[in-house]
């Protein structure tokens, strides 16, 4: 077995879809562009995070009070990401669209640099470069995604490997809820090899894996719930014509039945 990591999920599922991994984690929205741009590639389980591991960020000296001031300025988030979807509906809570706002499609590390210089008036984001924004004293957090945003997120398979080896990605998601469910249950061990592994400090990797409502071990195929909630965001991507053509979610659902 090999790893390969990525900053978001869209390269990610590039890679995936291509072939150069078989499986691999993601928000809600990164699997759209996936399947509108016919990536090889299917749903193969499902988690669900803690809303508040996504928050929309400004500076703690900013006029910015509310959503609704969000209107006119510098938004950084990476297009085809959670981040997107989280802006899509923070900004309407407030009665705003993406057209309000001045989008600045960056990569996290970009967007980290911008925000910390002010080319950017706000930023939104996920764990845990959330949780190392936060700790810095001229950060305040505008509006998380607690109350906005439901926190689905997927496991993704490339579409040929699990055609061709279901019992592996079956015997892969048992145990990602063994680990998860044990991660949790030893979080002082989960933390210092998860600092050591990824490079985040142990005070940041604690708060990402304390977050309300985080569950590591809830890991499962998919439910027709999650189906039916990436549908409806699907159509909504579509209506506001940010991805290009229609999309049915269930075409690329795996069975959850090994081949």
């Amino acid at each position: 077995m090999t790893w390969a990591e990525f900053s978001s999920g869209p390269p990610l599922l590039e890679a995936l879809g291509a072939g150069a991994v078989d499986f691999g984690p993601t928000g809600d929205v990164p699997p759209l562009f996936a399947q509108a741009a016919g990536g090889n590639l299917v749903y193969a389980g499902t988690y669900k995070g803690s809303p508040e591991g996504s928050a929309i960020l400004v500076r703690k000296d900013s006029p910015i009070q509310t959503l609704a001031d969000l209107k006119g300025k510098r938004v950084a988030f990476k297009r085809g990401s959670s981040a997107h979807n989280f802006t899509v509906k923070a900004l309407r809570k407030a009665g705003l669209g993406v057209t309000d706002i001045q989008p600045s499609d960056l990569s996290p590390s970009d967007a980290a640099a911008a925000f910390s210089s002010g080319q950017v008036d706000a930023w939104s984001i996920w764990d845990p470069y959330l949780a190392v924004a936060e700790k810095r004293p001229e950060t305040r957090i505008l509006a998380t995604g607690d109350g906005i945003v439901d926190s689905w997120s997927y496991f993704l398979s490339n579409g040929d490997f699990t055609a061709a080896h279901g019992d592996v990605v079956a015997e892969v998601l048992d145990e990602l809820a063994k680990v998860g469910r044990a991660a949790q249950d030893n979080l002082d061990d989960t933390v210092a090899a998860l600092s050591k592994i990824t490079g985040v400090p142990q005070d940041i990797q604690r708060i990402t894996l304390t977050r309300k409502g985080l569950q590591l071990g809830d890991v499962a195929t998919v439910s027709p719930e999650a189906i039916a909630y990436q549908q409806a965001l699907a159509d909504e991507f579509y209506d506001l014509k940010i991805i290009p053509k229609k999309l049915n979610i269930s075409d690329i659902v795996w069975n959850g039945r090994p081949a």
